[in-house]
Parts: C-alpha cells; structure tokens; sequence
C-alpha cells in the first residue's frame, strides 16, 4: 500500500476511477486513525486508557482506495479535512456519471414472488 499526500492520492484515485470505467470496481474506505503502525501488545485496562488518551493528539482520518492490486492511502488532518473533503466529492461526482440504473420492475417481481411463497 502506498501511502500519498493529500493531492497526489485524489489524482491518483482520478486515474483508478477511470480505469475502473470499463471494468471492475474501486473500493474505498475511511477510518480514524491514530498514527499507530503496528498493534499493541495486550495488557491490562488501565494501562491501555492511560496510553490512549496520552496519544491522542489531533485527529485524523485514513482514506484507502483499491481497485485490483493497486492500493493508495492517505492521512489527512483534522485542519485540512474540510478543503480535502470538497476536493474528494468533486472527484467522485466527476467520476460517478457511468452508474447502472435499478432495474425496479425486476424488484417488485422477486418481491412478489417471496411474498407468495411465504403465504403457502
């Protein structure tokens, strides 16, 4: 995995949504993040309240994309999460035009169908 700064991870998630176009799919995902790289050795429930709230520091967020074996990852700051969070939805908007409509007559009639099959 590679981890990117801000910009450098948007555009290089540009390039993995556009090859995505064609085929296959972008997965990505979001979570707070620490700073920690390896995990901690388990131990008591105090000690681990202590070092937690000692670590804590400013908050920040860890975005991933994957599509295939290529994977990107960035941190961004809780200072820059507002500048980084528009120039993210306007990635996924410019990006996000090629959807497949629902096909809501298909729905109804597999919702039907359970429904009959219930009832017997």
């Amino acid at each position: 995995m590679v981890l990117l700064d801000n910009d450098g991870f948007l555009t290089q998630l540009t390039y993995l949504l556009q090859k995505s176009r064609s085929s296959g799919s972008v997965n990505i995902t979001l979570k707070k993040y620490n700073g920690q790289t390896k995990p901690k050795p388990r131990g008591s429930k105090k000690t681990s309240k202590l070092t937690s709230v000692e670590q804590e520091g400013e908050s920040r967020c860890l975005f991933r994309a994957a599509r295939g074996n290529k994977k990107i990852s960035t941190v961004v700051f809780s200072k820059d999460i507002n500048r980084f969070h528009l120039a993210y939805a306007n990635v996924l908007k410019a990006n996000m035009d090629n959807l497949k409509k629902r096909d809501k007559k298909a729905e109804k009639s597999k919702a039907k169908s359970k429904k009959s099959k219930a009832t017997q």
